[in-house]
């Protein structure tokens, strides 16, 4: 499989020397302690927080993108996502409803009031969000961690359709082990500051 995503040398806080290269369509995930540095990696390589070393995509070097460029092509979708406007259809434009009605929800939605939403409803509706930017790499931190088994098999599912329909790299930071074994081929552990394979 061809790279997508090549890290080399990066550091950002406490979180040293990270040396990670995702192929595309690949999912790999992230463990560790609380604090240990999981999100903070995720915002280096999405270039939210300061780091140093160096991240290409496709071969061609981040600093030849400028940020939105970047962050159009390597989407971070946090624990919690923000929301800016008072309605949910402002924020999903460029959203399909194939991809709402995949993560349990119908076109009705677009109308619904933000301060409605549930953790759960927010959290996939960020996924969707994000999706519609047709991103070559998605940062996902911890995106099933307010839902149901049953949604959770949804999302992880669309998500793993996405992979292999788009191509689509994953660096999904997740603490169930039984869930990064479902759904990545690498996984990877914070450890005293490093990265540590822990699978396969």
């Amino acid at each position: 499989m061809s790279a997508c995503l090549v890290i080399e040398n990066l550091d950002c806080g406490s979180v040293r020397d990270v040396n990670l290269t995702l192929a595309v369509g690949e999912c790999v995930s992230l463990a560790g302690a609380s604090g240990s540095g999981k999100t903070r990696l995720l915002r280096a390589i999405a270039d939210l927080d300061v780091h140093s070393g160096t991240v290409h995509l496709s071969g061609k070097d981040r600093r030849c993108f400028t940020p939105a460029q970047w962050r159009r092509r390597v989407v971070m979708v946090p624990a919690e996502s923000h929301w800016w406007a008072d309605t949910v259809g402002v924020h999903l434009n460029g959203s399909p409803d194939v991809d709402l009605e995949a993560l349990g929800f119908g076109p009705e939605v677009r109308g619904w009031a933000v301060r409605r939403l549930s953790s759960g409803e927010r959290q996939r509706l960020g996924l969707a969000r994000a999706a519609a930017l047709e991103p070559m790499v998605m940062l996902l931190d911890e995106p099933t961690a307010n839902l149901d088994a049953e949604t959770t098999e949804r999302v992880e599912h669309w998500l793993a359709e996405r992979r292999h329909r788009n191509g689509t790299a994953i660096f999904w930071v997740t603490h169930n082990a039984a869930q990064a074994a479902r759904v990545a081929q690498r996984g990877y552990r914070i450890t005293a500051s490093m990265l540590q394979r822990v699978f396969p």
